[in-house]
């Protein structure tokens, strides 16, 4: 039974939790409550990866939805895939809030007529610093307070990025890697192609696994390693603006 007033929020997770998250946070649906929700909400996960979804009928009881990274292409064809872009456009008709993150961004794109695909540049990892764009007004992303910076770093990891923005998106944030850092359409749908919610530790767990796999040259690893151990992502700033447009607050 929903309770009178209480927020409703649910994950649409797209990768399944590694061994290391599992045994250090939990699962991935832990990491994301911790670093979007806020007390006295109610949080659900659909893995969408395995062919969970949530029920047409019940779509109309959450505030909003958060769409995670994942290790597969936004660009793909596979069945949950392609089910999860017709799920986007649902929610978009409904003016649900939906935030996508990594592979979230790039899904979003992808589900309202934008291009996606592999990043020409090659894979993007480690902890980078983005530019805001000035016609955004940064500020109101962080509900109005002041920033301290314009190009506020954040934790990248990917090899895919979004070609072409969807009709009536607007860029927020760019870089010299990724035209298209973070976007967003009207004040429902927000993209971001970091990853605002995790931790240095889940980073360098990720590179390991993708080196392992060889999957990565050891001279870029080597590099990546360097750039998290002597740099700090805004972490705060971007947990700010997630939990913000879920509640709301700003964008």
């Amino acid at each position: 039974m929903r309770v009178a007033g209480e927020r409703r929020y649910a994950l649409l997770q797209a990768a399944r939790d590694s061994d290391y998250v599992t045994k250090a946070y939990g699962g991935y649906f832990n990491v994301f409550v911790e670093a979007f929700g806020e007390e006295g909400e109610k949080w659900d996960v659909f893995r969408v990866v395995d062919g969970e979804f949530p029920e047409i009928g019940e779509l109309v009881k959450y505030h909003g939805f958060v769409v995670s990274g994942s290790p597969h292409d936004a660009h793909g064809n596979e069945l949950w895939v392609l089910r999860l872009c017709l799920l986007i456009k649902t929610l978009h008709a409904m003016q649900k809030r939906v935030l996508g993150v990594c592979f979230g961004h790039q899904v979003l794109c992808r589900a309202l007529g934008g291009r996606v695909g592999r990043s020409r540049q090659g894979w993007n990892i480690g902890i980078k610093r983005v530019t805001l764009v000035d016609e955004t007004n940064p500020s109101r992303l962080v509900g109005g307070s002041v920033l301290e910076t314009t190009t506020p770093s954040l934790i990248k990891i990917h090899q895919d990025e979004v070609w072409e923005l969807p009709p009536s998106a607007k860029i927020i944030a760019t870089s010299n890697h990724t035209t298209v850092e973070a976007f967003s359409v009207g004040d429902r749908l927000l993209g971001i192609q970091g990853h605002p919610k995790y931790t240095k530790d889940i980073l360098n767990n990720l590179v390991d696994r993708l080196a392992a796999q060889d999957k990565l040259e050891s001279d870029f690893v080597k590099d990546v390693k360097t750039n998290i151990d002597n740099s700090e992502p805004d972490r705060r700033f971007w947990l700010n603006v997630c939990r913000g447009f879920l509640k709301g607050r700003n964008i």
